[in-house]
């Protein structure tokens, strides 16, 4: 979680007021709430599923969801046992969105018994849903949106068959951050193969291609693959590799491989690929 996103609380409105005689539950080992968001008075958390990389299809209009990726979050809470009246399911999810709206967040789609919300603050967009029922039970669903961290690349020698086999090839592990063209130190590992492929081939010339979702205005996604191609080729020339070898080349939205009009495809189209000369 990013640091100012860590600093952001959530504060549920309480509606209730819980007797000592209640019984007390310890939360399910491991679980503890999500960094933005508090619980219900006296809730206890019955299970809970964290990972570093997820996708879920959160409803943003009837019969119509949007998956999203990133880190995730599912947390599953239960009232204490004894409470007199349970909250309703209106109760549950009005704290939830106020508790989103207090901390900038909006509502994007709402039925009877959950609720999606997204935030966007610092840089960093969550998606939030929110689901519960007539016996006071609730659960958030909180997807932190990013890229995965490639741990599986190809090497040198991958780069150079695939590049004979098609003239080209997609260079896995390059990472920058939204709307920026400044590498991210993790791109490292991939600048290091690149580097041995050309080292280890003398004759290889390449274009560096900067290709990205069509999100956003056609100039400004032109220049943003340019220059993130460039930044490429910078890298390169910093491990010593001859600048009149490389040529950057910024082509926008021109050359999609996947569907624009998802997240997903999107995601595969914001690239960077190496072509032969």
């Amino acid at each position: 979680m990013h640091t100012a996103a860590r600093t952001l609380v959530g504060v549920f409105f309480a509606f209730l007021l819980v007797s000592p005689s209640l019984a007390q539950h310890k939360d399910a080992a491991g679980c503890t709430d999500h960094p933005l968001l508090t619980r219900l008075p006296d809730y206890w958390i019955e299970s809970c599923v964290q990972k570093q990389f997820d996708a879920y299809k959160f409803t943003v209009a009837q019969g119509k969801t949007n998956q999203v990726e990133g880190q995730f979050w599912n947390i599953r809470y239960q009232p204490p046992s004894g409470l007199a009246t349970k909250p309703s399911t209106l109760q549950v999810l009005r704290n939830v969105e106020n508790a989103v709206k207090q901390i900038g967040g909006s509502v994007v789609a709402t039925d009877s018994s959950k609720e999606t919300f997204k935030l966007v603050k610092d840089d960093q967009e969550l998606w939030i849903e929110a689901w519960a029922d007539y016996t006071g039970k609730y659960i958030l669903t909180i997807v932190q949106k990013g890229a995965m961290a490639q741990q599986i690349l190809a090497n040198a020698d991958a780069f150079a068959a695939g590049i004979r086999a098609t003239g080209h090839i997609a260079l896995e592990g390059i990472y920058f951050d939204t709307g920026k063209a400044d590498l991210k130190p993790e791109s490292q590992p991939a600048i290091e193969e690149v580097t041995k492929l050309l080292k280890s081939d003398a004759s290889l010339k390449l274009f560096v291609v900067g290709h990205t979702d069509n999100v956003g205005t056609l100039d400004v996604n032109v220049k943003l693959s340019q220059d993130r191609a460039q930044a490429v080729v910078r890298a390169l020339v910093a491990a010593s590799i001859d600048a009149a070898r490389l040529r950057a080349y910024g082509a926008g939205p021109y050359a999609p491989v996947a569907s624009n009009d998802n997240d997903t495809g999107r995601a595969k189209n914001r690239r960077v690929e190496l072509v032969k000369q």
